[in-house]
């Protein structure tokens, strides 16, 4: 038995290996290529892992490209602070721009005032790539998230107007990359596509990533809605009729607090999760994102206009 266990270990350790070694690779070579390249940076798991990825390929207070948060103003403080103490650490540039500034611009207006901010986040990203004139952005997006992400490409061609056209996408054959640009153009880039949810949590497990507490079990007020857990905030407040428990849950996937539910779970360490993530069904923005509810505020139709 404790052979058996040796040899999946190998296997494992071999795969996150192979799967880091791609990454890294990617990361240095928009490094190599592009003038203006960033690297996406949320405070959150797979960005903290694309990271520690870019760590190891140039080391500690040498990574030659900033890191930039587009801030919807409705994040949980944990992790933007986390964010803030990473950066530090690494001595990395951190740009953070807000969807805030975009609304005092008027670029930028919200239906009702509880609107969810999250797709506006487009209008701001693309305002920061105006404004820093990037030409690559490096995302933490996995292929296994949602089904418009498996449509991307590794390098991912973005018109002059920021779209997406998922038909006008390059080929990549043998890991070569198109990176030709016209005037205005920019590529987002997605050194993680190929990883899964469990690779992510096993490769943190590995290299003992620290994250964000909200990603551990911990209690948390709740109400159920539509199938989710609906955390109470002042910007989540519960309506007429719903009734508040405390539960025992953890956040698989962070973002804006107003469509961001957590599951329920008692996993606290990155062990445990992974047993958990083996048995899950369903994809973490299935199961626990509002805006991913509906055809309306599909995926695909949010990345046709700008987003990550």
């Amino acid at each position: 038995m404790n052979a058996r266990n040796n040899e999946l270990h190998t296997l494992s350790n071999a795969h996150l290996d192979a799967i880091e070694e791609e990454t890294i690779f990617i990361l240095r070579e928009v490094a190599a290529v592009f003038e203006r390249p960033t690297l996406l940076f949320s405070g959150g798991k797979d960005s903290l892992v694309m990271l520690k990825c870019a760590e190891k390929a140039f080391g500690i207070g040498r990574i030659p490209y900033p890191l930039l948060m587009i801030d919807t103003g409705h994040n949980y403080s944990e992790v933007t602070d986390f964010r803030d103490s990473r950066a530090k650490e690494l001595g990395a540039e951190l740009i953070v721009r807000s969807v805030e500034d975009s609304m005092k611009r008027g670029t930028v207006r919200l239906s009702r005032p509880d609107e969810p901010r999250n797709a506006h986040q487009s209008v701001t990203l693309l305002e920061a790539i105006e404004e820093f004139r990037f030409d690559a952005l490096m995302g933490g997006a996995r292929r296994d998230e949602e089904k418009a992400r498996a449509k991307e490409r590794i390098f991912s061609h973005r018109d002059s107007f920021g779209q997406w056209q998922p038909k006008s996408q390059r080929p990549e054959l043998w890991n070569l990359f198109n990176t030709k640009l016209h005037p205005g153009e920019h590529f987002r880039v997605f050194p993680i596509s190929n990883w899964t949810e469990l690779d992510v949590w096993q490769y943190i497990a590995r290299e003992a990533i620290a994250l964000p507490s909200i990603y551990y079990s911990h209690p948390r007020d709740v109400v159920e809605r539509k199938g989710l857990l609906v955390p109470i905030t002042e910007l989540t407040p519960p309506r007429a009729g719903e009734e508040v428990v405390s539960r025992q849950v953890r956040f698989r996937t962070v973002g804006d607090i107003t469509c961001t539910c957590p599951v329920e779970s008692t996993a606290a360490t990155p062990e445990a999760i992974v047993i958990e993530t083996l048995a899950a069904d369903i994809s973490e923005r299935g199961a626990t994102r509002m805006d991913d509810q509906t055809s309306d505020a599909s995926m695909e139709k949010r990345k046709k206009e700008g987003y990550f």
